[in-house]
């Protein structure tokens, strides 16, 4: 029983980190947590090791555990990482995708539209998830797909982040228009230079994703 309990726990906690639930830095009590998930705490703390061996979750000693938080060098060298995986997405899908990729991506494209027409942040985060997701599936590689997307959720609490920097929604969306456009016809190094250029944060953007989760942490601080 403890052991399918703990694939489950791991999943739902994975869900409030990346959906944001459970905020970058934010110390996950395993008491409160068996007594949300009525269970011991033994299969919370097999699910938290889990994610500590993922990366969404830090361990420390006669602490407890914690949301992830990257310090600055770690989130920026992250976010390196992460525009090269999408680059390379890019660079292949313009090569491979076929007919109904092509359905998918505009359609996660289309409904990020909507989400900007409505100002919704949290619909068009999980609609901007979707559209890179469609970008994955494209390449045809299903190796590089799942790096992909196992990096992406590492980093999904930093991207929903970004989108609460003034105007950063409708830039984002900017950057997909291009990106689409050099999909569409086949551009495999354009694409791959403008989904690079997309998930990298430097300069500016880099200072108000740090002054972002400064702010989120702060409020942590004094929830807790």
């Amino acid at each position: 029983m403890r052991g399918e309990a703990t694939p489950r726990l791991r999943e739902a906690l994975e869900d409030d980190i990346v959906s944001g639930r459970l905020k970058p830095g934010q110390r996950l009590d395993e008491v409160g947590l068996a007594e949300r998930f009525d269970v011991s705490r033994t299969p919370i703390r097999e699910a938290l090791i889990q994610l500590a061996a993922s990366g969404m979750v830090e361990i420390r000693p006669r602490r407890g555990a914690f949301v992830a938080l990257l310090g600055p060098r770690e989130l920026i060298e992250s976010f390196e990482l992460m525009a090269e995986i999408e680059a390379a997405c890019g660079r292949l899908a313009a090569r491979r995708m076929t007919a109904e990729d092509r359905a998918a991506i505009e359609a996660a494209h289309a409904d990020c539209a909507a989400a900007v027409r409505a100002g919704d942040r949290e619909t068009y985060y999980s609609e901007n998830a979707r559209f890179h997701a469609a970008i994955y599936a494209a390449t045809g590689n299903r190796v590089l797909a799942g790096e992909a997307q196992r990096h992406q959720r590492l980093l999904q609490p930093y991207r929903r982040l970004q989108l609460r920097v003034p105007r950063r929604m409708d830039a984002s969306f900017a950057e997909h228009e291009a990106i689409l456009a050099a999909l569409l016809a086949g551009e495999g190094d354009v694409a791959a230079e403008r989904l690079r250029a997309h998930v990298l944060v430097q300069g500016e953007r880099f200072l108000n994703l740090i002054a972002a989760l400064q702010d989120e942490t702060e409020a942590v601080a004094r929830a807790g």
